[in-house]
């Protein structure tokens, strides 16, 4: 009953929105794999690509669909404390979108993938970068939406501070050695070498699903002359800022930190503006990934 309860305030929060874009992405991810992956034999990251090398181990029956199952869920189960309900049950949700939508396409769809991609042949260059790209939007979309495609980063979440290692480490350690197993199976270097061109690609599109391709800038500025510099760039870009009453370090003397967030068109005019008004004023620049209100729905 706490399950089925669980299940329904899921989608009484709102919730229902998320639930489709991880079905998209399941079933985006599954289409890179199968299509482009699978059949000249490369190799994903993470659990995605220990299933792949697994599937090709063992008995036929157990496929790249169910280890996708067998790996994934207990990981998820095991950092249920850490990760919380809500994105436990959303990472195995989309794991089994990924599974059922693997299965369809190599078993059950008239398409054919047991010896080259339907649309790059056997090209293993077209294979490595988009296989990489269009499975990358799906791991993207998951992350997204407050899932996940791959237990390894739940675990690197877990285990890493442990080590000493920060999560990217941990994920980068793991593909590495999982590329090593895959280059002594199959007796070459050439598959595992694409198979790095695949996973840079994933990881630099995963970047652009969930943080964006044009990131915003905050524009720390410390002044003397707030007024007279938030009136100026207020007038210019018509957008807030965040005024920070402040005193310097060194100098003992009363200034303000003007907290501005530009994209990258705006920082030389408002550098210009900042200059004309507070020609000391000191200014630092950072990139940002997202900009959002608390109480966005």
């Amino acid at each position: 009953m706490a399950f089925f309860s669980f299940i329904g305030d899921l989608f009484k929060k709102r919730k229902l929105r998320n639930m489709i874009m991880l079905t998209v992405a399941g079933i985006i991810n599954a289409f890179g794999i199968t299509v482009f992956l699978s059949p000249v034999k490369l190799y994903d990251s993470g659990i995605s690509g220990t299933s792949m090398l697994l599937s090709q181990l063992t008995p036929e029956f157990m496929s790249l669909s169910v280890f996708l199952i067998i790996l994934n869920v207990p990981l998820f189960l095991y950092g249920l404390k850490k990760q919380g309900k809500l994105f436990t049950f959303y990472a195995i949700y989309t794991v089994a979108i990924y599974s059922v939508t693997a299965w369809l396409i190599t078993d059950v769809l008239p398409i054919d993938v047991s010896f080259a991609s339907p649309l790059a042949g056997t090209d293993l260059l077209l294979c490595a970068l988009f296989g990489g790209i269009i499975s990358g939007v799906g791991s993207g979309l998951a992350v997204r939406y407050g899932g996940a495609m791959d237990g390894v980063e739940v675990m690197a979440v877990i285990f890493a501070k442990k080590l000493g290692l920060t999560v990217g480490t941990f994920v980068m350690i793991y593909n590495v050695v999982l590329y090593i197993f895959c280059g002594f199976f199959v007796g070459s270097w050439i598959l595992p070498l694409y198979s790095i061109v695949t996973y840079y690609a994933g990881l630099k599109t995963i970047d652009f699903i969930v943080e964006g391709l044009d990131r915003n800038k905050a524009a720390m500025i410390i002044t003397v002359k707030p007024d007279e510099v938030c009136e100026a760039l207020t007038a210019e870009f018509e957008s807030g800022m965040t005024r920070i009453e402040a005193t310097g370090s060194y100098s003992g003397e009363a200034k303000t930190v003007i907290y501005f967030v530009v994209n990258r068109f705006q920082i030389g005019k408002m550098r210009n503006i900042v200059r004309e008004y507070d020609s000391k004023a000191y200014i630092t620049i950072t990139e940002i990934a997202d900009v959002f209100r608390a109480n966005r729905p």
